[in-house]
């Protein structure tokens, strides 16, 4: 029998969606979870699976959390969790018929997690954490400029998070294995002190929770499994110590064997960056793409590690519905002066270090998160909005949970989702995302240990300042308006703006001039319109849809420019995408 070598990696998703990019309670450290494994195992309502009432009495009564900062870490573990469309959209339909907070927590109760998933979950946190131990070893070490506050120490974890860094999540695990498993062995097999004993047992139970985190394959094959499926082979069983008589695994052992085969994530934005499919477009801008860098791995990645990255994107506008985006998860970094469409159902969508950009998203299944950006504007429909160290961002959201405003932020807006697509509501379907609740206008303020963050960080936008948002493009697909209509103050200044144009037309008809003078009036009308492009930059956005001369590409997988669809069809539209700001006035 040839001899079997198993590769093993830290799943994306737990450390890119599961990890709150900030730093974590105090409390979040191995000494209080080692308590929290032996109380859950000892009181009824706690394991296997453990429900946000009990969750509640831990957080508040033990950890001394908020109950706001309680159920927002629950609420992120079952973000995590595979369940179906049809669960979340239940879910969603079950929430918005809560009409006062007791009603609300009746169905909070009504969700549980796994303990030792969640326990696992909990320590994760760490990873983000500022900490001597690595300050002596990395680059955090304290310098005369270092940060003295806990609110600066705040703003520079979200501006250097570790969530898409691979490198980091291999080393964290490695770092800290043994205290992982320490969290799913049983208390009876701990010494009086609460740590593991050497002849300690991991049940086959325990270590399928810890396919949380880790996955893997057999003798480099392209065929990926969870921990737990991957040690189903006999051979591989024996060295990670498997015994057949008490039908557990030798913790000793068992870590030794992982040890050996922990290795970095083959689908981790490392190797995607390195060797990433590119992906390629026709126009080009005054030579502004040189730099751009567009790579995804979603052409042979697992589930959960489809990954886009799009890198310094600047003054261009590119849009893209494709089933090769579809649960992808994507980051955009450093991009400038561009207009990014990405119109397909998405699983998590990162934006990092960006300027001066309007990004609309497809419907996101997990998360968005918007860190160290600045003048940006971004549309999305997401399960959970998290933004941090950013400046002078305008965010039109749905989103069934509070907006997450880490530290660091300043003049932030936040404003109602504007703007539709022809698949936008099956879109939505297809990610178990539903109109209602919508919390957009209700963001929590995220600080460590409940200090508070300053509250002059964002406004609500002014339904005087609103316009809807045209998609410029041609899309097949049965929606013409936003699904679920505008909050009645916006929908009221919309309408006020319409009622304008048309007393403007109504004045200009009843005004009854004659050929030379109605040509002579829209020349002034036009050259008007044309100086308010250029002050407001909004003529940048309508230059970059103007279709290309046609050029071969000699690259292995086109990404379609702007003025095209997916079909191929002109979609060049004679508006910009801000309808009521971008369309002259006519004449007649």
């Amino acid at each position: 029998m040839d001899k079997y070598t198993a590769c093993v990696w830290p799943r994306l998703e737990p450390f890119l969606i599961g990890v709150l990019p900030a730093t974590p309670p105090s409390k979040f450290n191995m000494h209080y979870l080692r308590k929290m494994a032996c109380y859950v195992r000892t009181r009824d309502g706690c394991f296997p699976r453990l429900g946000w009432h009990m969750w509640r009495h831990i957080a508040c009564g033990k950890l001394q959390l908020a109950e706001e900062l309680s159920w927002l870490y629950f609420e992120t573990f079952d973000l995590l969790m595979p369940r179906s469309a049809e669960q979340r959209l239940e879910w969603a339909e079950a929430l918005s018929q809560c009409h006062n907070p007791k009603e609300l927590d009746r169905q909070r109760c009504k969700l549980s997690v796994d303990t030792l998933q969640f326990l696992l979950f909990l320590y994760l946190q760490q990873l983000n954490r500022i900490s001597l131990r690595t300050s002596l070893i990395g680059e955090e070490w304290p310098s005369p400029r270092s940060p003295s506050s806990s609110s600066e120490r705040d703003n520079k974890i979200s501006s250097q998070n570790k969530n898409w860094d691979d490198q980091a999540h291999l080393t964290f695990i490695q770092t800290h294995l043994a205290e992982l498993l320490e969290l799913l062995v049983e208390p009876g097999q701990l010494s009086n002190s609460g740590h593991v004993l050497r002849d300690s047992q991991l049940t086959s139970e325990a270590l399928e929770c810890l396919s949380l985190l880790l996955e893997g394959s057999v003798n480099h094959s392209r065929t990926v499994y969870p921990i737990h499926k991957l040690l189903s082979r006999s051979p591989l069983q024996s060295q990670a110590g498997f015994s057949k008589l008490s039908r557990s695994y030798s913790l000793q052992q068992f870590q030794g064997f992982l040890h050996q085969a922990l290795c970095l994530n083959p689908f981790g934005i490392s190797t995607c960056s390195q060797s990433g499919k590119k992906l390629a477009w026709a126009l080009q801008v005054e030579g502004t793409l040189k730099k751009a860098k567009i790579f995804r791995n979603t052409h042979m990645a697992p589930p959960g590690s489809r990954l886009l990255l799009m890198s310094q994107v600047c003054k261009q506008t590119l849009a893209k519905d494709s089933e090769k985006l579809n649960n992808a998860n994507i980051k955009l970094h450093r991009c400038s002066e561009a207009f990014i469409y990405l119109l397909s159902p998405l699983r998590s969508v990162t934006l990092d270090k960006c300027r001066n950009c309007t990004v609309v998203l497809g419907p996101v299944g997990t998360s968005v998160h918007i860190q160290s950006c600045e003048n940006v504007r971004v549309v999305c429909v997401a399960g959970r909005l998290t933004i941090g160290g950013s400046s002078h961002c305008t965010i039109h959201a749905l989103t069934p949970a509070r907006p997450l405003l880490l530290p660091g932020n300043v003049s932030l807006t936040l404003g109602p989702f504007h703007t539709h697509y022809p698949t936008l509501e099956d879109h939505m379907a297809s990610v178990g995302l539903a109109v209602v609740p919508n919390l957009w206008d209700l963001p929590l303020l995220f600080g460590a240990e409940g200090s508070t963050v300053d509250t002059g960080c964002y406004r609500i936008q002014p339904p005087s300042e609103f316009y809807p948002l045209v998609i410029p493009f041609k899309m097949e697909g049965d929606n013409c308006e936003i699904p679920w209509g505008l909050p009645t103050d916006y929908q009221k200044a919309v309408e006020s703006r319409e009622k304008v144009i048309e007393d403007w037309q109504k004045t200009v008809k009843e005004a009854l001039l004659n050929k030379v003078q109605r040509r002579q009036f829209q020349a002034l009308v036009e050259q008007k319109f044309h100086e308010w492009l250029l002050e407001t930059g909004q003529r940048q956005e309508l230059d970059s849809l103007l279709p290309p001369a046609l050029t071969p590409s000699t690259s292995v997988d086109h990404w379609p420019s702007s003025h095209t669809s997916n079909s191929g069809q002109n979609v060049l539209k004679a508006q910009p995408p801000e309808q009521a700001k971008g369309r002259a006035p006519t004449a007649c």
